[in-house]
């Protein structure tokens, strides 16, 4: 693969809603541009972008791939590195970072399902990062695919921004060509992607005028000299068109849409050169920053003459191919053979090649220049969203903003011995995937798995099996509950045993009440008089209390709000140890904390779910369905809202898969634990019976 220079470089990302057909877009792409010798397909499993075993398995995209292709432009060669992303919410941790490296966007949506939930979702994307993007139409050769229709609801979803730029031609209601709006010349398809000029039909006129106006008019907009052009009636010349129709795509003022068949590789030449004309290259651009050396804010312009400094935005690590840290330059130039300065860890690393990756094909290249993307193999430290600079000029770039997971599952070895074995293969898919996490929940004694959603999960267990040969089992996680009392009580303690020689006597009494403060486990006091109980003996009474404070009586939980006080005791001079009365307070804890009303308190999380207004009614009913408390609404930007509720942690199990159902994807949760509260009759009688059955408490 040649050098490319910063101008000649296209870092394009694609994204859209699960199934409308980023991934062919990139397999015509790369067909047209000689990449690939035919064409494959997802239902085949023989694309450049899903490769990976699981991906070929259940036929859709699970992370980003870097399809690099090249093509000749108007002024020249270019490089576009296509950035193929996964649909499905699931893997949105794979589409941040992919979004985070890209300078402009192509948002894939399918003529015949309309704007999706997943259209939305990369539109807002494209917002957060400014990105520049053009709407690629697919599927037009669907018979019932209607263009206009599409067009309208973009615009009403959308707004102003939204600029068609090309209008269907169909014959005897095939697909067969389109009139390119901004030269306003009728195109009828060949080969494949391969057109001539043709008539523009009557038919389309009407709607071609309507477009053509709309172009013109933001055209126009872009500068004094050229609305006064517009309004004397003069026409603009095509290159006045395209230089100002470039300005306002890499503003984002104006959203192309064009329009193609994936499965027909048709209309991929028109988008190559919108790809071209249109979309910026990396030097337009500027990557945001701290300098290490003074801690203030910094800003570089992608240059490959100054020095080094790059950021990792993804890595992958495969049994089979090893690890990469794809990077993205930044500024300077990437030679193979050199010491990188990791300033995240202060650490060198020495780099022997420099690759592109595309697909599962590593190709080495003799250098990378600023604004290129590209890999480097076995970095040992290195991980996603560190920086790469010269230990003279340390700068740190802002890492890719990554989704917190919220779903959780508990998972175990199904074959004893495993464990060692799944935690060194969850690290490294850790490495891959910023938003997988694992938790070891010591006191419940178990390990939690973190995700975005079940199908995450679940795809994880089924690599763990396929690449690492280790077979895991979810199941539904234990919730962390508390044991408290509810009155004041007191209770004897006796402990005495009697063998040969000196046996062991410890005797208390004492008293047991809420202590109100759910935080601390215990408060220990004592008010004994007259040395019924000798002083030295104090620690091993209070010893008693903590111990007994790790597992409660009632269902094996810790014991929190409970003060504890010595009242009074006896003692023998002889028989009497330390651990005679300890195990004399463990009996007075267990007698008193039975007797005084003990309950339950259970975990509370504070929610906060998203979800346009139309689904605030049912997302309320089914908050409160859980037990929640719905505190409050705030309204947010975009027709939404924002709903506060405070709900038992155990409720939300399985929360993510319920609100998908209910707003068909577009609804967010976040939650963080809040408090503990007093658990319902019901919920405690259950969580007792269940723990008393699992031999978790002495029945």
């Amino acid at each position: 693969m040649d050098i490319y220079g910063t101008k000649q470089i296209r870092n394009v990302v694609l994204l859209g809603h699960g199934g409308a057909g980023k991934t062919t877009v990139a397999e015509a792409l790369a067909y047209l541009t000689g990449v690939t010798k035919r064409m494959g397909k997802v239902a085949d499993g023989n694309t450049i972008s899903d490769y990976d075993k699981e991906e070929i398995k259940r036929q859709f995209s699970i992370s980003t791939t870097m399809v690099p292709i090249e093509y000749e432009g108007a002024e020249g060669k270019i490089k576009i590195n296509l950035l193929d992303t996964p649909g499905y919410f699931d893997f949105v941790g794979e589409v941040e970072e992919a979004v985070s490296a890209a300078d402009a966007a192509i948002i894939v949506v399918n003529c015949k399902a309309g704007i999706e939930v997943g259209t939305e979702k990369a539109w807002d994307l494209c917002e957060e990062y400014k990105l520049p993007r053009i709407i690629f139409v697919t599927n037009m050769d669907d018979d019932h695919a209607s263009f206009r229709e599409l067009i309208l609801k973009l615009e009403k979803k959308f707004g102003r921004k939204i600029a068609p730029f090309q209008v269907p031609i169909r014959e005897n209601e095939k697909f067969v060509g389109f009139v390119n709006a901004v030269k306003m010349q009728g195109r009828r398809f060949t080969n494949l992607s391969d057109y001539e000029d043709c008539e523009i039909p009557e038919y389309t006129k009407k709607n071609l005028g309507i477009i053509r106006d709309a172009l013109i008019e933001a055209v126009a907009e872009t500068s004094e000299e050229y609305m006064e052009r517009y309004f004397s009636g003069e026409e603009f010349t095509q290159d006045e068109i395209y230089t100002a129709v470039q300005t306002h795509v890499c503003d984002g003022s104006i959203v192309p849409v064009m329009m193609g068949s994936g499965i027909n590789c048709q209309g991929f030449n028109a988008l190559l050169n919108a790809i071209d004309r249109y979309f910026p290259s990396p030097d337009k651009g500027e990557c945001v920053g701290v300098d290490v050396s003074n801690g203030e804010h910094f800003t570089a312009k992608y240059n490959d003459e100054v020095s080094l400094s790059a950021r990792v935005f993804k890595t992958i690590v495969d049994p089979f191919i090893g690890k990469y840290s794809l990077m993205k330059v930044c500024t300077g130039t990437l030679k193979p053979d050199s010491t990188l300065y990791n300033v995240n860890k202060d650490t060198e690393e020495k780099i022997a090649k420099v690759y592109v990756l595309r697909g599962k094909d590593v190709i080495e290249v003799p250098e990378l220049k600023a604004g290129d993307i590209g890999a480097v193999a076995k970095l040992s430290v290195t991980q996603t969203g560190d920086t790469i600079a010269l230990r003279s000029a340390p700068i740190v770039y802002h890492k890719p903003k990554i989704s917190t997971p919220y779903t959780y599952m508990r998972f175990a070895a199904k074959t004893k011995g495993d464990e060692d074995k799944i935690s060194s293969a969850l690290a490294r898919m850790m490495e891959e995937d910023l938003t997988l996490r694992v938790v070891n929940d010591t006191e419940n004694r178990q390990s939690l798995l973190y995700g975005i959603g079940d199908q995450q999960l679940e795809v994880t267990v089924s690599k763990l099996l396929g690449r690492y040969k280790v077979d895991v089992e979810l199941s539904k996680p234990k919730f962390a509950f508390r044991e408290t009392i509810r009155r004041k009580v007191e209770a004897p303690g006796r402990y005495k045993k009697q063998s040969g020689g000196h046996g062991q006597f410890g005797d208390v009494k004492m008293s047991f009440e809420p202590s109100g403060d759910l935080e601390t486990p215990y408060i220990f006091e004592e008010k004994v008089f007259g040395g019924a109980v000798p002083k030295n003996y104090f620690p091993a009474v209070e010893k008693g209390v903590q111990e007994c404070c790790t597992k409660g009586p009632l269902a094996g939980y810790p014991v929190v709000g409970i003060k504890a006080t010595l009242l009074d005791g006896s003692y023998h001079p002889v028989d009497s140890s330390e651990m005679a009365f300890k195990m004399a307070a463990t009996l007075a804890f267990k007698k008193g904390f039975m007797d005084a009303n003990p309950v339950l308190l259970e975990p509370i999380a504070s929610v906060k779910v998203v979800v346009p207004d139309k689904f605030t009614g049912d997302v309320m009913g089914d908050l409160n369905r859980r037990r929640g408390r719905v505190l409050g609404m705030n309204s947010l930007h975009g027709g939404k809202q924002e709903i506060v509720a405070d709900v038992p942690m155990s409720e939300m199990f399985g929360y993510n898969t319920d609100l998908r159902s209910m707003t068909g994807g577009i609804g967010v949760f976040s939650y963080e634990f809040s408090r503990y509260e007093q658990a319902p009759g019901d919920v405690q009688k259950k969580e007792v019976e269940a723990r008393t059955a699992g031999g978790e408490v002495e029945a």
